[in-house]
């Protein structure tokens, strides 16, 4: 049965140029770069319905190539726009050792435009980033990832050039293709749903792929819902019936709680994570895994699947997502414009039990006891399925700050207006004196990790709001929350956000010329209520 779509396919008589480079090596190796754009530059000659454009150079100058998948033909946002179609982002390659979304985007690009899917561009524009890490796409090695199926042989490195995680990124946004997929892409383009396609870093559950939606956390619940509770059970089941295929939600279980397993998670809630922060933009977005200890071959084929069926359902669903994404930037709005002031949000977050999971599919295992008495664990290759596990991905607030109308940032703070610029965030320069009542938070107790993690002390407050007034001057700068990214914006510049600004270490420098660790300090954003 895995074989099958290939079989079918492979009646079609594609030149050479056209064969990605797994089919012609016989799933031994991965696209370089220079093969990819080999590919694009190739397959733009064949059909009027591609345009190429780029979302910027990587360090080592690499073009990071983009494919505008249209019918007519577009080749702008402003087109894009001015035609009233949603436009769809599938990104691939965001860890470059995770090659096979690479390969799955080109083989469906390939049959949309040449093949017999041409029909995915009735309703909707489809933008195609195949490998988003281009340089460490190529610094290519045996044994990157020892957790995975040796196939292929080589693969590329996680970081990118910079030594960053792009997928952990999103709220700091230092990395060169962070900056390149905001401002040539998300902003301008405005995906009304973002795809990001990675492999598993060796779970052994025997799902051939797993998914995830945006966690929305503080966001708004419609876009959410949408996708967790429609959209991907009903891909899902498809691919049961029509493919034979097991797909379903991303997690890991911990054998330390013993065995047959009682609970599986998710991954953390975190919108440093894009697919996570799509959830804060009023977006859909959909995280896919396929199976690290699948074939290379096998791995392509879940993901050519899944994005296939993603791209049928929202092209069938196309106004549903644009009319559901609307709804969510009116709703954050008016959230803003009528409760302000009176309800409070989550700003750190816990992960609970969703729901309980039947019908689990995962390989066996079997026990030993060592010598101190303790169990070990072996895994069989033998297929089994449970009942009654507990899915942790759901995400209860564990503390809540209140909703402010805005926020009012002192001129000397570039760089946080620059970051929340750099987002989408509308901020403004006051044009003369004026006097704000709202809340300060005062830091009492400041702590930053021991351990770096993506070269930062993560760093975490303790402390109190409390009521004030304050005056600010011509030049300092004001951030209406009555804006669509408003859900974003509260993440971002909230003191005791899980993800937010000061937990990247923006605030550090300011902290320490005030000398926190030895006395209170007043965090320098204040959160207004009212202007006077």
């Amino acid at each position: 049965l895995l074989f099958f779509p290939y079989v079918v396919l492979a009646q079609q008589t594609w030149p050479t140029e056209l064969l990605i480079t797994p089919e012609k090596t016989n799933y031994q190796k991965t696209s370089t770069h220079s093969e990819v754009m080999a590919f694009l530059d190739f397959i733009k000659t064949k059909s009027p319905n591609i345009h190429i454009i780029s979302m910027g150079k990587s360090l080592e100058g690499k073009d990071i190539p983009v494919a505008v998948l249209s019918r007519p033909a577009i080749r702008t946002s402003e087109e894009a726009k001015a035609s009233g179609k949603p436009v769809i982002y599938i990104q691939g390659n965001i860890h470059a050792g995770e090659v096979e979304g690479k390969e799955a985007v080109m083989i469906l690009m390939r049959d949309i435009l040449l093949g017999g899917k041409n029909n995915l561009l009735d309703n909707q524009i489809i933008l195609f980033a195949p490998i988003y890490n281009t340089d460490s796409n190529d610094k290519m090695e045996k044994g990157i990832r020892p957790s995975q199926e040796d196939s292929p042989m080589e693969v590329g490195l996680r970081e990118n050039s910079q030594g960053l995680d792009l997928n952990r990124d999103a709220m700091k946004m230092e990395a060169l293709e962070t900056n390149g997929l905001f401002q040539s892409i998300i902003l301008p383009w405005d995906p009304q749903l973002f795809v990001d396609l990675h492999t598993t870093n060796g779970t052994w559950h025997a799902y051939s792929l797993t998914w995830a939606p945006s966690y929305h956390s503080s966001g708004e619940y419609p876009p959410y819902d949408f996708i967790n509770n429609k959209m991907l059970p009903e891909i899902s089941e498809k691919v049961r019936t029509k493919n034979n295929l097991d797909f379903g939600p991303y997690g890991d279980y911990d054998l330390t709680e013993g065995w047959p397993l009682k609970n599986f998670y998710t991954y953390n809630h975190h919108p440093r994570y894009l697919v996570n922060q799509f959830g804060l933009r009023n977006r859909m977005a959909i995280l896919s895994e396929s199976f690290a200890h699948e074939r290379f071959y096998q791995r392509i084929y879940s993901t050519y699947t899944f994005v296939n069926e993603i791209l049928e359902y929202s092209n069938n669903h196309a106004k549903e997502i644009v009319t559901i994404n609307k709804e969510a930037d009116d709703q954050a709005i008016q959230q803003v414009v009528e409760q302000a002031g009176k309800i409070t949000k989550g700003v750190k977050f816990k992960m609970v039990p969703l729901q309980k999971l039947n019908d689990f599919v995962t390989y066996d295992y079997i026990t030993s006891i060592k010598e101190d008495g303790s169990l070990e664990y072996f895994r069989t290759g033998e297929i089994v399925k449970y009942n009654n596990i507990d899915y942790f991905a759901k995400f209860e607030s564990e503390q809540e700050s209140t909703l402010p109308n805005g926020y009012v940032i002192p001129a000397e703070f570039t760089a946080i207006v620059e970051n929340l610029k750099k987002h989408g965030v509308k901020v403004e320069k006051l044009n003369k004196t004026k006097s704000f009542a709202g809340e300060i938070f005062t830091i009492e107790k400041f702590v930053r990790a021991d351990r770096a993690f993506q070269g930062h002390a993560m760093a975490k407050v303790e402390g109190k709001f409390s009521t004030a007034k304050r005056k600010f001057m011509k030049g300092d700068y004001l951030v209406d929350m009555a804006q669509p990214l408003t859900n974003l914006i509260f993440y971002l510049l909230e003191p005791q956000s899980d993800d937010g600004l000061l937990t990247w270490n923006f605030f550090d420098t300011y902290l320490e010329k005030k000398n926190i660790s030895n006395q209170p300090v007043e965090y320098p954003v204040f959160k207004y209520i009212q202007i006077n």
